[in-house]
């Protein structure tokens, strides 16, 4: 009998597909509304989930409320848009897209995509493809590979955003699954017949790099630099952290096992940031990458999903065994990491010299949503500055967007254009609302307790009245919301994090930072969410009056500590009943 422990139902799906062909093809043309469970895990890779409209089987359930309920089926699709770039004709593409397939609106990703929403299976072929022919993918934007790499968005015309870019440029390529079966199923006419791998061959030769079963996990990559950490570098697998010297990169630093995830009934499951493993050059980039990849791909849990992602081989392993087998694969020792770390982050939000005599302009877009909806016109307003002006696209890493090369002459015509369709302006939202962020959550995503998107916007109606009276205002700390533990919305390493953890009921978390390399701690838990406010108010009242000069509301909450919070709070909550 061997020891060897059963593989997870996922991966024996990933055998038996013939590289991520399985019976999508077949299945695509049965009629249903809906795959089978292996496609469903297979369709992952090819950069769509299957989800259920809770909202609308619940509308859908027969009189008396006691039948059973109806699945309403639809599919997300997700762009893998590396370092957020895309064209004003592509941007255009994805709105078109969003009205004649998905449910009229799109949505930016806390990893620099796209997702489209509401696509029903019959339209699956058709969505795909098009975005295919604005020269857009969405090849690996989900499953267990390679997702998309995540780069620092601003244009600046200097030596260093350039090489940032073009790294992750030439990362997405070389970590891209190489199998056919993406171009077959979706770039192929379904009705001249399927193209078939010609030749043959092993997994290697197929898949160098992934092999026949690809990763345990998803695996996520982050490319940034010290004084502007906006891609949450420590939050991912893989961190490269440039280090420069003169204008120009002179290496990397490198961190690994960072991620967010967690099962909350199982205690092995934990969020972790990345730990600093190596300096390295930049012509080393690439192959250490690779290594790093090869080490999760082979020694990377295969029988236990909850604990597949690299986080906790690292966790198991010791730094040190880490390392040491990414050098072996590597095949030369590594030096250790230089001494610069995170000291600065920017939402890139406003006007912006890109210094080749243009401007950009960050837009924040609450939440990531672009939609029309009464006097909010944003998808409108984006139709028409895409079609006038015709600027370049970045996607941010806290889901809002860049317009890039505008002329000077026309930054008022940009403003008027936001402005005449009800889009504020970054000097009109609250600090508050510009540093947070929402996972979808509920009602399409199939792993959300609670809600998230739909409820950060009246939290933060409500925070920012509180804030006023303080006089915090313009307090600047990261407050991310997520409708379940699995931390989409990188819930764990902010100020302020709300995971849902119940229906209507969520976990509160502070002590994180805005830097991002800092996990938070639970401060209370099955908050409702009619108490999350009234929770987090007394903390900013505390927070005001014992700050030390300079301190942020993460470092004062990491100082003072669980214990002595609640001690203050709570004497805190009875002078104010008894007042």
């Amino acid at each position: 009998m061997s020891d060897e422990p059963k593989l997870s139902a996922v991966e024996v799906f990933k055998i038996q597909s013939d590289y991520l062909r399985g019976d999508i093809g077949q299945e695509l043309r049965d009629g249903n509304d809906f795959f089978g469970k292996s496609s469903i895990q297979l369709l992952k890779h090819h950069g769509t989930y299957q989800q259920d409209d809770r909202d609308a089987r619940a509308a859908g359930r027969t009189e008396g409320g006691k039948g059973k309920s109806i699945k309403a089926y639809s599919f997300m699709v997700r762009n893998k848009i590396p370092g957020g770039k895309l064209t004003s004709d592509q941007l255009l593409a994805e709105l078109d897209l969003c009205d004649e397939v998905g449910n009229t609106t799109l949505r930016i990703t806390s990893r620099q995509g796209l997702q489209l929403h509401g696509v029903l299976k019959h339209d699956l072929w058709k969505t795909i493809h098009r975005i295919n022919e604005v020269q857009l993918s969405t090849l690996a934007a989900c499953g267990d590979v390679e997702r998309n790499i995540m780069c620092c968005p601003a244009p600046l015309d200097d030596r260093v955003h350039a090489q940032l870019q073009a790294l992750a440029d030439q990362l997405a390529i070389h970590l891209c699954p190489r199998t056919r079966a993406y171009h077959e199923l979706w770039l192929t006419d379904p009705d001249t017949g399927e193209e078939t791998l010609q030749g043959g061959g092993n997994g290697q030769e197929i898949e160098p790099i992934y092999g026949s079963t690809y990763l345990p996990r998803k695996f996520k990559t982050a490319i940034g630099l010290p004084g502007d950490n906006c891609v949450d570098l420590y939050a991912n697998d893989l961190g490269l952290m440039a280090i420069t010297e003169g204008g120009s990169i002179v290496g990397y630093n490198v961190l690994v096992g960072g991620g967010m995830g967690v099962t909350p009934s199982a205690e092995k499951t934990f969020p972790a940031v990345a730990r600093r493993m190596a300096f390295i050059k930049p012509e080393q980039a690439v192959d250490v990458a690779t290594a790093i990849v090869k080490v999760q791909r082979d020694f990377g849990n295969r029988a236990d999903r909850k604990v597949a992602r690299m986080k906790y081989l690292i966790a198991n392993w010791g730094l040190s065994k880490f390392k040491a087998k990414v050098e072996e694969y590597y095949g030369k020792p590594l030096a250790d990491p230089h001494p610069n770390d995170v000291h600065g982050f920017d939402d890139h939000i406003g006007w912006f010299e890109q210094g080749d005599g243009r401007w950009f302009y960050g837009l924040n877009v609450e939440n990531g949503r672009i939609h029309d909806e009464a006097d909010f016109r944003l998808k409108t307003a984006l139709r028409v500055i895409c079609a006038t002006l015709k600027p370049s696209i970045r996607l941010t890493p806290h889901q809002s967007m860049l317009f890039t090369d505008i002329n000077a002459a026309d930054k008022p015509i940009l403003e008027k254009v936001l402005r005449e369709h009800g889009v504020k302006l970054h000097d009109e939202i609250s600090t508050v609302r510009r540093w947070s962020m929402a996972c979808v959550a509920w009602p399409t995503c199939g792993l959300a307790i609670t809600e998230s998107e739909r409820a950060l916007p009246g939290i933060i109606d409500q925070l920012e009245i509180e804030l006023a009276k303080l006089g915090l205002s313009h307090e600047k700390f990261t407050l991310r919301m997520t409708g379940c533990p699995n931390g989409c919305a990188r819930p764990y390493n902010c100020d302020i994090g709300l995971v849902g953890k119940a229906a209507g009921r969520y976990t509160l978390l502070v002590g994180g930072r805005l830097l991002g390399d800092r996990l938070n701690f639970i401060y209370k838990d099955m908050v409702p969410a009619a108490e999350i406010v009234p929770s987090i108010v007394p903390l900013f009242v505390y927070f005001k009056q014992a700050r030390e000069q300079g301190e942020t509301l993460g470092d004062f909450c990491h100082r003072k500590g669980l214990e002595d919070l609640l001690a203050w709070t709570e004497q805190y909550a009875a002078q104010s009943a008894s007042a």
